[in-house]
């Protein structure tokens, strides 16, 4: 069985880290106060239960505690294998000197041709994120009670209940957020922001920082405009993803071992056998995205 969470309960604490830090909410405490899977069918294999139990209970498909390694900040690979997505926050300001270093940064960040124009708006103040918070939570409440029907509507439908409570389920309570625009005549416009963000991620991580793609983040920037005016955006740019970031209020004790990916080793050129109308389907496929 795919995903089997396997809780040993001699050296479980009861603590609770891995249900608050389940994003799906599969994980639930028993009668005894010990966490079990409810429904595995919604676990999306992110592993954060594994890597986060500071006891080591917890064996996630076959991966064991003993067998993992843990996170080492001086390397480069230890810091792409230990990156998580923190949705946890401490409800503190990242200091003046971090920030500076991570700003820094930013002029290394390679591009497409070379093109030098992305734009960072970074929220530096945590009152401003919570004006954003209250701001886009009434917005999207009021579409939804309005009964509009559209897909962006449907992405936070689930939500209504919680964001009427003040759950803050886009930006998940973090001091800051940055977006990254880019110009709409750059010649890797929707690539180079990606790219970006990739490597603050990894920069923000060996500082010590916590970091979460905020995918209803770029959603909703690109469904309100007077966000790209809030956020300093400038004419002609367009906002293309957002990553929250702040001091992780979470400690992760392990680094779990993820599914592989499909890899195809090209070491020679072989005979194309290809139909066109299989030429086509691809061609017409490539061009979906």
């Amino acid at each position: 069985m795919e995903n089997k969470i396997i809780i040993d309960k001699e050296k479980c604490m009861k603590c609770g880290l891995c249900i608050s830090d389940c994003i799906t909410k599969c994980l639930k405490f028993d009668d005894e106060g010990y966490p079990f899977v409810e429904d595995e069918k919604r676990c999306l294999s992110c592993q954060h239960c594994f890597a986060i139990c500071p006891a080591g209970a917890i064996t996630f498909d076959g991966n064991t505690p003993e067998a993992s390694e843990s996170p080492k900040f001086d390397d480069v690979l230890s810091i792409i294998k230990s990156r998580r997505s923190i949705r946890q926050f401490k409800n503190e300001e990242i200091d003046d000197n971090t920030f500076k270093k991570l700003k820094d940064m930013l002029p290394y960040i390679p591009t497409g041709c070379n093109n030098h124009k992305l734009h960072f708006s970074i929220v530096r103040k945590k009152e401003v994120m919570v004006e954003l918070k209250e701001r886009v939570n009434k917005k999207i409440l009021s579409l939804m009670n309005n009964k509009i029907v559209s897909p962006f509507i449907k992405h936070f439908e689930i939500y209504k209940k919680a964001m009427e409570e003040g759950e803050d389920i886009i930006f998940r309570n973090a001091p800051h957020m940055i977006v990254v625009s880019s110009p709409i005549e750059a010649p890797c416009a929707p690539v180079d922001p990606v790219i970006a963000l990739s490597y603050i991620e990894l920069y923000a991580n060996s500082l010590g920082l916590g970091t979460c793609w905020c995918g209803y983040g770029e959603i909703c920037m690109k469904s309100f405009p007077e966000l790209s005016e809030i956020l300093d955006i400038p004419k002609g740019y367009i906002p293309i993803y957002t990553m929250l970031l702040g001091v992780a209020d979470i400690k992760y004790q392990r680094i779990p071992k993820p599914k592989e990916y499909k890899i195809s080793e090209i070491n020679e050129i072989k005979p194309l056998n290809s139909c066109i109308f299989c030429k086509m389907k691809r061609f017409f496929l490539n061009l979906l995205r």
